[in-house]
């Protein structure tokens, strides 16, 4: 059983969201804790210096209210961390900052794309100095 788990769960994913939060619902000790993460992402730092601050603003309240109806609907207590910034990186800083012993990520068949950037469960995976299951 683990005491602190990270659950990074993408806006665009939230039924993925919700088979990852009951895997690590499962493997959480009493007294434990869950972190729910999402990272806001910009594909390139030259559209990030373009990018409104407001709509970020937005992006990052709407990301709070869904996973605050996820973890409602889902019956448990978790903290919501949102990030900005790249996904794998944030995710593992995440980890760090909360002193998590295990990340929960969601995985997917991969497609061209992945196989040549790599997915960020994947990155997640090679990186990370935490403890991770890729739930497939």
């Amino acid at each position: 059983m683990y005491r602190k788990i990270i659950v990074p769960i993408a806006m665009d994913q939230l039924e993925r969201g919700e088979q990852i939060l009951k895997r690590a619902k499962s493997l959480l000790a009493d007294g434990g804790e869950i972190v729910l993460v999402n990272v806001i992402e910009i594909a390139t730092s030259y559209i990030s210096i373009e990018f409104p601050a407001a709509l970020v603003e937005t992006e990052i309240k709407q990301a709070e209210e869904r996973l605050a109806r996820l973890r409602d609907k889902m019956g448990i207590s978790a903290l919501i961390d949102i990030r900005y910034g790249a996904g794998a990186g944030q995710i593992i800083a995440a980890a760090e900052e909360h002193k998590a012993d295990l990340i929960v990520v969601a995985s997917h068949r991969p497609g061209l794309a992945n196989y040549l950037l790599g997915s960020t469960a994947d990155r997640v995976v090679r990186h990370s100095p935490t403890s991770v299951l890729v739930d497939r």
